[in-house]
């Protein structure tokens, strides 16, 4: 009896457990079905389908002419799905699978069509769903795969799996490089206008519906489109000039090979504008060539040397301290401050000479004299007057990286009241970067109004204009006009009479500017290695300033280490070559006919392109008639056009003209035009005049 009801009471216990446990899972599928069931259903949806990010193509960056900078080329990635519907059949895969295996083979030419085949087939025998064709394939390929077998029709089309990808190119690849910048996730601080502007040129990113398939892969839902689709950035009007940069870094790069320096810049900016239309920076690498990879015109922030010297002498000057006809003693070229620094000239032939004179031979001595017998019991008013130049603040630039700038005074720790004013007359014991240099010399070219420089002029969305920018005016006066009349002489007489006049100076073009031979620290050796940065700052043409420029060249190795011979040839050579391609500050002299007084006559062509080029040309053109000068026209200032006239549906006389200008009119006359030979037109097959149907052929022969 007692083993019966043991057994009985174990069988019970084990059916009980086995109950209990069935209670359990029935309450927990309840609990999960309908209590939790919102949050898990969720979860599922987010495991097998998610929306996804759709890039959108970044805005184009475009020079101040309209060329293309920096642009987005769509590439894309091609997938099949090999259980697609229209496929699903084996006797239509296998009908057109060695097809599109020879097609894709013949496009791409990495595999051969057996290879293509065999890779196919094995994809449709594992049931893949999204086997990958081909990366980085472009829009042309595209439409050519689109008629490849299997692709082409309709019911089968969607098997192809196209992902769109966006590369950015640019298309003048080095030139403006770092300007331009990139966008990067992985860069905290964003680079150039790619990174400043990215707000505008990113664009919003389109959604896509994807789903997850086995191996982990996501693959779209829908074939066809994007469910959201992606809106495409704005463009960006750069004020960068495509020639102008060019030649600025042609001229950069030549010299800092010849002088084996470490780096170098050069900055082109518009004086009245301040748009800037050119700006190289170039680093030695350790192979010894010079790539792109920091802005030091924005971003390096160091001594100046002898370029400074103009704020010391505006300063002087504007506080009636002094007149460039005052005499300084230059001692020689050498000079020991009492307590203080001793200071050098690279001449050591300087004694007595006129401030201007002093200002032209870049005399360190005479300077530092200067202002520490003028402000060492007052520096704060030598200080106060350089602080209201601005060139203690950023210029708040379009561009992120600008370097701080660092004008010392006496609340500073680093003070030194026998060392600090005569060194900062010359160009040390501050922090200035080569940008900031510029506009200050920029402001005395445009008549003493201080701008900052941009590098960004419009922005557009499909075409419209959505915002412009214009410089901003920092001051409207950095001196009185007495003082700015005196500077700019005493610049001009640093490329007449002074450091500059062997290199800068020459006969078609005033110059006005100022060299700088700076020695530089080299971490924490300071100065004891003797490495040098040279630069010249200034504008041209002197008399009616368009450009200027600044051009800095650090710790040339090789030959001199002087301003004028290191920076001085690049400022010539960039601004020789401006001055040739800019047709409203090189204006033609007259032209002149030896042995006749009447000007060639010019039949009319393509008027509007005729007027361009005479405007360019600075040639008068007068509208008569051919016999104007018969008929009492005065002819001898200008070139009178001949009018070709002609009634509608007749021939015009085209004879005479070059070809450009008889294809023009004949074409608006509307026949078509066979042309032999070349030069101008000699004869035409129908005479002018004649009546013919518009759409019948005209021959013109041309010798």
């Amino acid at each position: 009896m007692k083993i019966r009801t043991n057994i009985l009471l174990r069988v019970y216990i084990a059916f009980g457990l086995i109950l209990f446990f069935a209670f359990a899972v029935v309450v927990q599928l309840c609990r999960v079905q309908f209590v939790q069931g919102a949050k898990w259903r969720a979860k599922a949806v987010n495991m097998s389908a998610q929306f996804r990010d759709v890039e959108a193509a970044r805005g184009n960056i475009f020079s101040e002419d309209g060329s293309l900078l920096a642009t987005s080329v769509p590439e894309y990635e091609l997938h099949m799905d090999m259980l697609a519907g229209g496929i699903a059949a084996d006797s239509v895969f296998n009908d057109n699978v060695d097809i599109l295996a020879a097609n894709l083979s013949k496009m791409f030419g990495d595999r051969t069509p057996r290879e293509y085949s065999r890779v196919l087939r094995d994809a449709r025998k594992d049931g893949s769903r999204y086997q990958l064709l081909r990366r980085r394939v472009t829009y042309q390929e595209l439409k050519k795969i689109r008629e490849f077998a299997i692709f082409k029709s309709r019911k089968t089309k969607n098997c192809l799996i196209v992902l769109q990808q966006n590369r950015r190119i640019l298309p003048f690849h080095s030139l403006a490089a770092r300007t331009i910048g990139y966008k990067n996730e992985n860069v905290k601080n964003p680079v150039g206008l790619e990174g400043a502007y990215s707000s505008y040129i990113n664009g919003e990113n389109g959604r896509r519906l994807m789903q997850r398939i086995p191996g982990g892969t996501w693959m779209p839902v829908n074939n066809d489109e994007d469910e959201i689709a992606a809106k495409d950035g704005a463009d960006i009007i750069s004020t960068i000039n495509v020639n102008f940069q060019e030649i600025a870094q042609a001229a950069l790069l030549r010299q800092l090979d010849s002088s084996a320096a470490d780096h170098g810049c050069v900055v082109l900016m518009e004086v009245a504008t301040g748009e800037v239309r050119a700006i190289a920076n170039f680093t030695r690498s350790k192979d010894g060539l010079y790539q792109e990879k920091m802005n030091y015109a924005i971003s390096n922030a160091i001594d100046p040397g002898s370029t400074f010297k103009l704020a010391s002498y505006m300063t002087l000057l504007d506080q009636h301290k002094l007149d460039t006809s005052t005499v300084v003693n230059a001692e020689g070229g050498k000079y020991k401050f009492p307590k203080g620094p001793t200071i050098t000239d690279t001449e050591h032939d300087n004694y007595e000479m006129s401030v201007k004179r002093a200002f032209e031979e870049s005399s360190n001595v005479a300077a530092a004299k200067l202002v520490y017998s003028n402000y060492k019991d007052n520096p704060w008013q030598f200080i106060n007057k350089l602080y209201s130049y601005h060139l203690n603040e950023k210029l708040g630039l379009q561009i992120q990286g600008e370097g701080r700038p660092v004008i010392k005074n006496p609340s500073n720790r680093s003070w030194n009241k026998y060392y600090t004013l005569p060194e900062m007359a010359y160009g040390y014991e501050m922090n200035i970067t080569p940008l900031q240099m510029l506009t200050f010399y920029n402001s005395v070219a445009n008549n003493g109004k201080m701008i900052a420089p941009i590098f960004v002029r419009e922005i557009r969305r499909m075409g419209n204009t959505i915002e412009q920018f214009k410089a901003r005016v920092i001051t409207d006066n950095v001196c009185s006009d007495v003082t700015l009349g005196k500077v700019k002489g005493m610049l001009e007489g640093v490329v007449l009479n002074g450091t500059g006049k062997n290199v800068i100076k020459n006969k078609l073009y005033s110059v006005a500017g100022k060299t700088g031979t700076a020695q530089v620290a080299d971490g924490t050796k300071g100065y004891k290695m003797k490495r040098y940065q040279a630069s010249f700052c200034g504008y041209f043409p002197a008399d009616r300033p368009k450009y200027s420029m600044i051009v800095v060249i650090n710790n040339p190795t090789r030959g001199s280490y002087l301003a004028a011979k290191v920076a001085g040839p690049v400022f010539r050579q960039v601004a020789d070559m401006v001055y040739a391609n800019d047709m409203e500050i090189n204006q033609p002299a007259p032209v002149r006919f030896v042995g006749n007084t009447s000007m060639p006559k010019v039949k009319q062509g393509n008027l509007k392109a005729l007027k361009h080029v005479y405007s360019k040309l600075g040639v008068k053109p007068l509208y008569a008639s051919a016999n104007a000068a018969n008929n009492g026209v005065d002819t001898s200032n200008g070139i009178p056009f001949e009018e070709v006239r002609f009634k509608e549906g007749t021939v015009p006389a085209v004879t005479g003209m070059g070809l450009s200008d008889a294809l023009y009119v004949l074409g608006n006359a509307g026949y078509k035009v066979t042309v032999r030979g070349s030069g101008m037109v000699t004869t035409q097959s129908v005479t002018g005049g004649s009546l013919i149907p518009k759409g019948s052929r005209i021959t013109i022969e041309l010798q």
